[in-house]
């Protein structure tokens, strides 16, 4: 695979949406590309400010943050190879209080507190997949019921 072909797919991947230096590297190794060609090229791609793992952080965090917890989110970009750095730095500036998300979340959901015990362990799956710790659920259910 040519230098300039390998650069047109990292480009048209960079205009439909954000990548991780590590999401991308893999996409174009995937594609043919030789891992010390991609690398140069990720290294170009950052010098002209094209690739950037804080900008991808940032987008990451903004667009989770109204349905996820923080811990989900971290986790997320962590598998994606975002430094711990630009992962606070994104969820600092991105998320509110996980309580407030968490509660948010359960009115839009749910908006009722749980009748019986098979719906609060429904209820608490749901947010716990969503990336929010335990006792911070059982707490805001608590919260709502008779």
């Amino acid at each position: 695979m040519t230098a300039a072909t390998l650069r047109a797919q990292a480009i048209r991947l960079l205009a439909r949406r954000e990548y991780s230096r590590a999401e991308l590297e893999e996409r174009l190794r995937a594609r043919g590309g030789a891992l010390q060609e991609v690398r140069a090229l990720l290294e170009e791609l950052e010098g002209h400010g094209y690739l950037s793992n804080e900008r991808y952080a940032r987008a990451v965090a903004t667009r989770k943050s109204g349905g996820h917890g923080r811990r989900r989110i971290a986790a997320e970009l962590r598998a994606k190879g975002v430094s711990g750095e630009n992962i606070a730095a994104a969820l600092a500036e991105a998320s509110p209080d996980d309580a407030v998300t968490l509660e948010a979340l359960w009115r839009r959901k749910f908006g009722a507190a749980p009748i019986d015990e098979k719906e609060k362990a429904r209820q608490v799956r749901f947010l716990q997949s969503r990336g929010f710790a335990l006792p911070a659920i059982l707490k805001l259910l608590r919260g709502f019921e008779r």
